[in-house]
């Protein structure tokens, strides 16, 4: 219909309130231009006058009575390289040497691998990080929601990351963090051989100039309590590899942890050991710390699981460590 258009809100849409929901569609519009179009019902809901307060439902139909030429002044349509138009797509190339492998997606949430040596979220202006690598849904549902990511791993680190890619999910996923009610794991190469399950709560305090953690036994001024359990899956050649249950999530948590129990983490430039990083870099070509966040399990969701990456997987068989069957 020239002069009108018609928008029906779908999941991904719906819990946001309607003047948001359409500064996102007319991303170039102020907000005085949304406002004015409310009052005078040229952007109405369900067919009435609406505030622009209203909670989105699914299902609602919002339509915009505005000449095309006025659309394309104050919409810019972002467009989602290689996604597939219902935004199903398992591996979608964002950026040369970037891959989005997909783990997991429903309506509201999805979970991705991120490889070592890429960001969670940039540092700065010029970074690509899985952030903006996840924005892989279509160029409707980009229209009106950005999924972001709601997990974060260290650059070297590897392993699954979330996102909400509704505002469902988002909240849902902030809520299940923030209340610690998933269960996380990691699975990490230490030296030494760890011979049983050590489960201990101590403190953390960050050195925020070095950028490094330290790990005491009791409270102290500054000092954050962490928890975390070690269970040792395969020993060899001096070797552990273990599983790592993460109950706190402080920064640099388990290599300083594994570092204060004299067990310092395989490739691990900062507290790891020198001399066995030496024979790891000379042998296996290994320049950082070997420590991947393969499981999550989540309420109400199936487990999400991230295979060992291939440089990790190649170390632990030259150690001949075995990841267990269940693994």
């Amino acid at each position: 219909n020239p002069g009108m258009q018609e928008l029906t809100i779908t999941d991904l849409g719906a819990g946001q309130r309607l003047n948001k929901y359409m500064m996102k569609y007319l991303n170039q519009a102020p907000s005085s231009f949304i406002y004015k179009m409310l009052r005078k019902k040229n952007i109405t809901r369900n067919g009435k006058k609406a505030s622009g307060d209203e909670i989105l439902e699914c299902g609602d139909v919002i339509k915009v009575f505005l000449a095309d030429e006025t659309i394309e002044k104050f919409r810019v349509v972002k467009s989602a390289d290689s996604a597939t138009s219902d935004g199903s797509a398992q591996e979608s190339r964002q950026k040369p040497g970037i891959t989005l492998q997909i783990l997991y997606q429903d309506p509201d949430i999805l979970a991705v691998h991120k490889p070592v040596g890429v960001l969670s979220q940039k540092a700065k202006k010029d970074d690509y990080s899985i952030n903006e690598a996840m924005r892989i849904l279509s160029e409707k549902q980009l229209e009106t929601f950005h999924p972001s990511i709601s997990n974060r791993l260290d650059r070297n680190t590897s392993g699954i990351i979330l996102a909400g890619i509704s505002l469902k999910g988002s909240q849902t996923l902030a809520r299940i963090l923030k209340g610690h009610t998933c269960e996380k794991y990691y699975y990490t190469i230490v030296a030494g051989e760890m011979k049983q399950r050590i489960h201990e709560k101590a403190y953390i305090v960050k050195d925020t100039k070095k950028n490094q953690s330290e790990i005491r036994k009791h409270e102290s001024p500054g000092a954050s309590m962490i928890e975390t359990a070690f269970t040792p899956l395969c020993m060899k050649n001096g070797f552990t590899l273990l599983q790592v249950q993460l109950f706190t999530g402080k920064s640099h948590q388990i290599r300083a942890h594994l570092q204060s129990l004299g067990y310092p983490m395989a490739g691990d430039t900062k507290y790891g050991n020198p001399a066995v990083n030496r024979k790891l870099r000379e042998r296996y070509h290994l320049n950082h710390q070997l420590l991947h966040a393969g499981r999550l399990v989540l309420p109400d969701i199936p487990e999400i699981t991230d295979p060992l990456p291939a440089e990790f997987q190649n170390v632990a068989d030259g150690l001949g460590l075995k990841l267990p069957a269940n693994h």
